[in-house]
């Protein structure tokens, strides 16, 4: 059995974990934002780096590696795009948007996999 002591320090240890796990949804929130309004502008390359480092600071965020995806498509970086759509579903399977977006993005794909055939 855990001393009390060492108990509230446990705790704490954990509880800290947490904050540092909220700060970087934050600071990967951020990282999106920035990306969005950079997109906006049509600086693709920067939206990506803002996206890649969202996804670094929290490889659980599924908005930015669908905003990658997006990105990646855009520039015509389709095995890149493909892997990020679907690293966004494994996320969140049900989300409506990023579905959406697959879907519509499957269909170019195949479009351009069989011209090129």
């Amino acid at each position: 059995m855990l001393q009390p002591i060492s108990w509230i320090l446990a705790l704490l240890l954990f509880v800290g974990t947490g904050v540092v796990r909220a700060d970087e949804r934050s600071d990967a929130r951020d990282q999106v934002d920035f990306g969005i309004e950079v997109a906006r502008r049509g600086l693709w390359k920067e939206a990506i780096y803002r996206w890649y480092r969202a996804i670094d600071l929290d490889p659980t965020y599924a908005a930015a590696w669908n905003n990658l995806a997006i990105a990646l498509e855009q520039e015509g970086q389709l095995e890149e795009a493909l892997e990020a759509y679907e690293n966004a579903l494994d996320l969140e399977p049900n989300h409506l948007g990023i579905e959406q977006n697959y879907d519509l993005f499957l269909e170019a794909y195949d479009r351009v996999n069989q011209n090129s055939r």
